[in-house]
């Protein structure tokens, strides 16, 4: 179980997220038993804007949880969902055996309005964290940001609501990608002084290619250190040594969290198995 894991000094798990397609699950599977070959202690699966493909996270969470006998973590979104949407997917999750859930407010869909966004049901994570606790029996966990939210008007006040996360019953955090080892240390050290005391897993992204420099990590508002830039500029052009690079660069971030007591790391592994493979056999 989850809780297991933190008595020991390290532990490993996968995040994995659904295809857009229904023809692409295959493909999905085949990742996920290759996945299951490293022995993550547990993979979490993500979840689309507004609940669009939580079916399909609940049917990939199942395969993990009951194919693969690994525990299974299910994404689960507020910002376009009504109570009952949220109860409708829990008790999917219940039936299936899937007992753990990381809580997350979520992006604003597309097609969502300024005035819908302004009036949601859940307004944050740590409504929605309330409200599971209230209704379920499943296991909540939270995102935290080393890096602050993107939409936070400061750190102290970013520390504040995970502190909220923590007192409406976040057992576990599991943070945004960052690629600056100091800029964790710093937010852990200020996590405990605000009496964060649950575990908290360092999240990492191998970047395999300069454009994910553009999408998804200035999505996630995280800060791109000089020496991983260089890499980029060095090697953007050169798919092949590109991936190399980041791969060695990833590497040397969880070897150093390892060496400095952070442990416990989970991989954005974008449903890429052998680079995963790599990572791990190396670290």
């Amino acid at each position: 179980m989850f809780k297991d894991m933190f008595e020991r000094d390290s532990s490993l798990s996968f995040e994995v997220f659904p295809p857009k397609k229904d023809d692409e699950f295959e493909n999905c599977y085949k990742v996920l038993d290759s996945l299951a070959e490293i022995n993550p202690d547990f993979i979490s699966v993500t979840y689309g804007a507004g609940g669009s493909r939580s079916k399909k996270t609940v049917d990939i969470a199942s395969y993990i949880q009951n194919q693969l006998k690994i525990d299974a973590m299910a994404h689960m979104t507020c910002v376009g969902s009504s109570e009952e949407d949220i109860l409708a997917v829990t008790r999917d999750l219940e039936a299936v055996g899937v007992n753990h859930v990381l809580a997350l407010r979520g992006d604003k869909p597309r097609d969502m309005s300024d005035e819908q966004f302004e009036q949601r049901i859940f307004p944050h994570a740590t409504d929605l964290i309330q409200f599971i606790n209230k209704n379920t029996n499943l296991i909540v966990s939270a995102s935290c940001y080393p890096e602050k939210h993107p939409e936070a008007i400061s750190m102290d006040s970013d520390i504040a609501f995970m502190k909220m996360k923590q007192d409406m019953g976040a057992e576990m955090f599991i943070s945004q990608l960052f690629f600056d080892n100091a800029d964790f240390y710093r937010f852990i050290e200020r996590a405990r002084r605000a009496e964060i005391t649950v575990p908290i897993v360092a999240g990492i992204m191998p970047i395999t290619s300069a454009k994910q420099i553009g999408s998804t990590v200035t999505l996630a508002g995280s800060s791109v250190p000089k020496k991983l830039a260089d890499i980029c500029a060095r090697y953007g052009e050169s798919p092949e040594d590109m991936r190399k690079a980041g791969i060695a660069y990833a590497i040397d971030q969880i070897n150093d969290l390892k060496r400095c007591g952070m442990g416990h790391i989970h991989i954005y592994c974008m449903n890429k198995p052998k680079m995963t493979k790599e990572i791990c056999d190396a670290i």
